[in-house]
């Protein structure tokens, strides 16, 4: 458990110097040179890209994870909704290890997808013997739990949703929330009650999540912790991107939230509750699964926990617990057809670039992206001044063509690469030459997923739900 202690540590390390130039890089001992052709198979060990054999809301999605822990904390999960037309997906921003990240990336979109599926429809599936798989298809996931640990797991999204069939549906952001704290209650249980090494590492360790669920033209965005989301706007009369962020961070900068947690508890314990920046002077996200051991009364901690952990594993100034929570905050969007894409990704991408910057680090790779379509004339007569244009138009932009395809690459080269001069080869190979020891002085794992919309299908659908507004407040009421 010592690797607790050692992670609050570097963090707190790691906050404090992460600004720094490529000449104190280069303070470090020489460092191995890799060539471009090394940089770019560690930037795409692990893209992924899917495309959707429909015409629908969305027409892709693409992401890619760089890890600087051994094993990578951050995890990410994505899925398509079964009994209905809807995406779900998630990052989540393990610490402590990455147990907890790992089982809540796959178990909190399990439980989402059957809270928000129609109660009706949910009786009838339970009915015909559903499984927490039986509710969505994932795109990117070939790993499963440990054959010892799925029957606990699945035994307690057996009695969520069973508890789930008895209530009545409520809406789509309370469902979220619900399911949020369900399965954080859930981890806790299951390492009290099996008293076994492996839950209760899973409830020890923690995670942060971003949250995405899409319906329709109902965007849901679920957040607990420091992770981010942002939607990529293209003003159709500027032609120029702008960001819109859909959470807000729960650490000791949001001042709402330190206040929140602070009115919680006593006054006596407003000077140790959180001290430079952090939660009991350790921890930096100010919300998370599992960490319970910020959550769980003293005498459950001294009966269950220390015995098996020792008594390092109890925060300092540990008198009122929880201090700690899962819930998130849920925000609500409705897409627009100048909503274009979505990105989400743990804070090792905001640590580098702000949201303005990705919006239009991604809108540029969008329009770059184009020269490499084949050519496609307008319909009708062309003249050959028209072709010519065009021609010229795309010779011009081959300066502008991507070295990475993936835009989640795209980001985490600009993240460890930028300068004020352009991406500069050697100070993305030093970055990825960082000795396992010190790596995470420089930089987080980075995880990072880009949901591309279809506007076509968006102002459609738009236009549809329009009409059927405005035909029914122009219907006449029937006369008394």
């Amino acid at each position: 458990m010592l690797k607790f202690v050692l992670h609050d540590a570097i963090g707190y390390v790691r906050n404090n110097v992460r600004e720094f130039s490529l000449n104190a890089l280069r303070l470090l001992p020489q460092l191995p040179q890799l060539s471009p052709y090394d940089v770019n198979l560690a930037l795409r060990e692990n893209e992924f890209v899917y495309n959707f054999p429909f015409d629908g809301i969305i027409r892709s999605y693409e992401t890619n994870q760089l890890g600087s822990n051994s094993p990578c904390e951050d995890s990410r999960t994505e899925a398509s909704l079964l009994h209905r037309n809807g995406f779900i997906c998630g990052v989540f921003d393990g610490h402590g290890g990455a147990a907890c990240g790992q089982v809540v990336s796959k178990r909190l979109l399990r439980y989402i997808s059957a809270g928000t599926l129609p109660r009706q429809v949910l009786r009838e599936q339970m009915k015909q013997g559903c499984t927490s798989q039986s509710f969505l298809k994932c795109h990117n996931d070939n790993v499963d739990f440990v054959s010892e640990i799925r029957p606990i797991y699945e035994n307690s999204f057996q009695q969520y949703i069973k508890r789930l069939s008895a209530e009545p549906q409520r809406d789509v952001a309370s469902e979220l929330e619900h399911a949020f704290q369900q399965l954080d209650e859930d981890l806790a249980l299951e390492a009290l009650a099996t008293n076994d090494v492996r839950t209760m590492s899973v409830a020890l360790s923690g995670a942060v999540a971003c949250l995405v669920h899409l319906e329709g033209l109902q965007l849901h965005v679920a957040s607990t912790g420091d992770c981010g989301a942002v939607l990529g706007v293209l003003d159709p009369q500027t032609n120029q991107w702008h960001p819109k962020k859909l959470n807000t961070e729960h650490n000791a900068d949001n001042m709402q939230e330190v206040e929140r947690i602070l009115q919680e508890h006593p006054r006596e314990e407003r000077e140790t509750i959180i001290r430079n920046g952090r939660l009991l002077s350790q921890l930096a996200p100010l919300r998370a699964f599992g960490d319970y051991r910020y959550k769980w009364p003293v005498e459950t901690m001294q009966k269950q926990v220390v015995p098996m952990f020792g008594e390092h594993v109890m925060p300092p100034n540990y008198y009122t617990p929880p201090y700690l929570t899962a819930r998130p905050d849920v925000q609500q969007h409705e897409l627009g057809a100048n909503d274009k894409f979505l990105v989400i990704a743990s804070d090792g991408l905001w640590d580098f670039l702000t949201p303005s910057e990705v919006v239009n680090l991604v809108g540029e790779h969008i329009n770059s992206k184009k020269i490499l379509e084949p050519m496609r004339l307008p319909s009708g007569d062309v003249k050959l001044k028209e072709i010519s244009a065009q021609l010229a138009e795309r010779k011009a932009g081959l300066t502008r063509k991507p070295i990475d395809q993936n835009a989640a690459t795209h980001l985490i080269r600009h993240a460890l690469g930028a300068t004020e001069y352009g991406i500069e080869h050697s100070k993305i190979s030093y970055y990825l030459s960082l000795p396992q020891d010190v790596v995470r002085l420089y930089r987080d794992d980075i995880t990072i997923t880009v949901i591309y919309f279809n506007s076509e299908h968006i102002a459609m659908l738009g236009n549809k739900t329009k009409t059927q507004t405005s035909t029914e407040s122009s219907t006449p009421e029937p006369a008394a």
